[in-house]
């Protein structure tokens, strides 16, 4: 497989050879929903919490006497029946991790980036660059490679502040190193921008020649 090769002026400079088990996987397109789930639960934080009757305070004396008042019985404020009582079968802090192998979260990904792929959401640039942090800069760029208005992931091979900096205050584009790119990422944009060592650094890390 071929995937052609632009610069930052979207003119093709050439191909790049590309493995088929990256951007024409035959997995089945659950397993990315499978592991997106699973890493939008590891996302929670799980600190969600509530009182039971016997944790809210007050509530010791009861409120008045069982029988001859006209009025049900009741035997403490913080009953959950009552305006501040305790609440029944609220939430309690928990762990959402799911454990998932690391094939599996591999296999998503490549399915992620087969499917934007077929649907020319995948843009292979020869280099990205900034001389400086300046937001123009970057917006001009993505105006060049017509991406304005679109959510776009770029996906580098190593980290840079400027190309960080510049891009953080557009509405809609992330950057992400390459070696953290999974499936919970390509999917959630509209396109996927690619440098050539970008791909070759995850190709490298997933052991795909």
């Amino acid at each position: 497989m071929e995937i052609e090769i632009r610069d930052i002026n979207n003119n093709i400079v050439g191909k790049k050879e590309v493995p088929e088990i990256v951007f024409d996987n035959p997995a089945h397109e659950s397993v990315v929903h499978t592991v997106v789930v699973a890493y939008m639960a590891n996302q929670r934080q799980g600190t969600h919490s509530t009182k039971t009757r016997a944790e809210v305070s007050g509530g010791g004396r009861k409120p008045w006497r069982q029988k001859h008042t006209g009025r049900a019985r009741h035997g403490s404020i913080r009953s959950p029946l009552w305006r501040k009582g305790g609440i029944v079968f609220g939430p309690k802090p928990r762990d959402y991790y799911v454990q998932l192998p690391k094939q599996m979260k591999d296999t998503a990904l490549f399915k992620a980036l087969t499917m934007k792929y077929k649907d020319n959401e995948i843009l292979l640039l020869d280099k990205l660059s900034l001389e400086r942090i300046k937001t123009k800069d970057m917006v001009e760029i993505l105006k060049n490679l017509q991406l304005q208005g679109q959510s776009v992931l770029i996906a580098l091979p190593e980290k840079d502040e400027k190309i960080l900096l510049s891009a953080r205050n557009i509405p809609y584009v992330g950057v992400v190193r390459a070696e953290d790119l999974n499936a919970y990422h390509v999917v959630m944009f509209d396109k996927v921008i690619f440098t050539v060592a970008g791909l070759d650094k995850l190709l490298d890390i997933k052991g795909v020649s």
